[in-house]
């Protein structure tokens, strides 16, 4: 279950990249590793990692 700080960032950046016109094309809530991961772009060429502590991260 994520945290509350990882729901609220995760909210954020999807209302950014919706105000972006970018398609998200995978959203989940990886458990295991503790972090929510978002697929976003038109080739899929943005990756955002969501920690527990609210950092996040661009891999590209």
């Amino acid at each position: 279950m994520p945290t509350d700080k990882q729901k609220e960032t995760a909210i954020f950046i999807c209302q950014l990249l919706s105000n972006l016109y970018q398609p998200i094309n995978l959203f989940r809530d990886d458990i295991r590793l503790k972090i929510i991961y978002i697929l976003v772009g038109i080739n899929d060429g943005l990756e955002i990692l969501i920690n527990q502590d609210e950092n996040w991260d661009f891999e590209t």
